[in-house]
């Protein structure tokens, strides 16, 4: 970990670099709780580099701002026991959102991650004009804030996740195949509809924050991998030692467009054969179910189909096996070329590749043993997302709250005016 110092050393530092760097102090504390666990502030100052005064001084500025709260006195410690410092769960909470094909959603968490709000809405985005989404979303939000009022406090941030290229710098869609959208300023539009509140509105790549969601913080096993987002359209997410990457301008994880079958059907973004055109939900309900099929008619939702799909599986049906077997070799065939690539620990299957995923693994690992030059598959292995279809719009909800731990200051202190303080 990454150690702290009590003072500022050189001449003309001003305020602004008091501040930035007492700011960088309240973050490694925030960041110490969470990743080291609860912890009177003595033992804090020892692990984090800082004097006992200035760990006082900072653990005091958190609980103004109502993100930590002093719980029992630690044990086994020598001498007069010391109280112990941990997180306040309810002190700031983060919005996720997400825009895709056959939905919109939106998510709020704790500090401590867990769910206070959900809301869901089944929306055919590519029958409606942008603005008309965005619209559908806000409604959503609306009440999502209001849940977030009701316990007094407002999000840090609301992180919108849509299927498609984002430019996360300018807040734009630039290319959404599926969505039919190129150049959508859906920050913008998402601001001026919330009247352009004080939290921050972000929008990213829904498979990234995806990856996000599975990345789980301290396992030694999810720091290098690679997940694979599918519903209508097919995305992914890296995390790369631990953190997110996405490349230099921002797109990279696009692998539901390798062209795997170049004799293959016509993609949504106007290629032949990408991934997504023999992994996608919608392949896998041309093949299982004919057109006058219940599963393939507008009135199921997403979770409805899957569980469809899974019980048909499970009654033994042999066409839906057989469309499953064949998803699960094309899944393979793409995860083979990304090992190869990429060589990641865990390949994750999320969203609805997650949901069949019991029918589909057994397809999957065979391809990747056969696929893959190195010996035993390079160590990768394949995983099952365990969160469902609701990985993306969590992501987003995990990456608005983590904006508290890099700037604790974002959650106001509680009847205190913001001043320069030292730190």
């Amino acid at each position: 970990m990454a150690q702290a110092r009590d003072g500022w050393q050189g001449a003309g530092s001003g305020g602004a670099d008091q501040r930035t760097l007492r700011r960088a102090n309240l973050a490694l504390v925030m960041h110490g709780l969470r990743d080291g666990g609860p912890r009177s502030r003595a033992r804090l100052a020892a692990d984090l580099g800082l004097n006992k005064a200035t760990v006082s001084s900072l653990v005091g500025e958190l609980m103004e701002r109502g993100l930590v709260r002093e719980g029992k006195a630690e044990r086994g410690a020598v001498g007069r026991p010391g109280t112990i410092v941990e997180l306040d769960g309810t002190g700031a909470y983060g919005v996720g959102a997400e825009i895709n094909v056959n939905h919109v959603t939106t998510l709020a968490v704790d500090l401590a991650g867990e769910v206070v709000s959900e809301h869901r809405s089944s929306v055919d985005t590519r029958g409606l004009r942008p603005e008309q989404v965005v619209d559908r979303l806000v409604e959503l939000l609306h009440g999502t804030l209001a849940d977030v009022a009701e316990r007094g406090s407002e999000p840090v941030a609301v992180v919108t996740g849509v299927a498609g290229l984002v430019d996360r710098d300018r807040g734009t869609v630039s290319v959404a195949p599926n969505l039919g959208w190129q150049d959508v300023p859906v920050a913008a539009m998402l601001r001026e509809r919330l009247d352009e509140p004080d939290y921050l509105v972000e929008v990213a790549n829904e498979a990234n924050l995806a990856a996000v969601a599975e990345a789980t913080p301290g396992d030694p096993d999810r720091r290098d991998i690679l997940v694979v987002h599918g519903e209508v359209g097919i995305g992914g997410g890296i995390i790369a030692d631990g953190r997110p990457y996405q490349g230099r301008l921002g797109f990279a994880g696009e692998f539901g467009h390798m062209v795997v079958d170049r004799d293959g059907r016509r993609c949504g973004c106007g290629r032949t054969g990408c991934w997504e055109t023999v992994i996608g939900l919608t392949r896998l309900l041309e093949e299982a179910a004919d057109p006058t099929d219940d599963l393939r008619g507008p009135e199921l939702e997403l979770e409805e189909r899957v569980a469809e799909i899974n019980r048909r599986a499970a009654a033994g049906d042999e066409r839906t096996l057989a469309a499953l077997h064949e998803v699960g070799r094309w899944v393979g065939i793409g995860a083979a070329a990304l090992t190869n690539a990429l060589n990641p620990g865990v390949i994750v299957l999320s969203g609805y590749l997650g949901e069949i995923g019991e029918w589909i693994e057994a397809d999957v690992e065979a391809e990747v043993a056969s696929g893959v030059l190195a010996p035993g598959s390079g160590g990768t292995r394949i995983a099952l997302s365990t969160i469902g279809l609701s990985a993306a719009v969590r992501g987003g909800a995990a990456v608005a709250i983590d904006h508290v731990y890099e700037d604790p200051t974002l959650v106001p202190r509680a009847g205190v005016p913001e001043l320069g303080a030292t730190s």
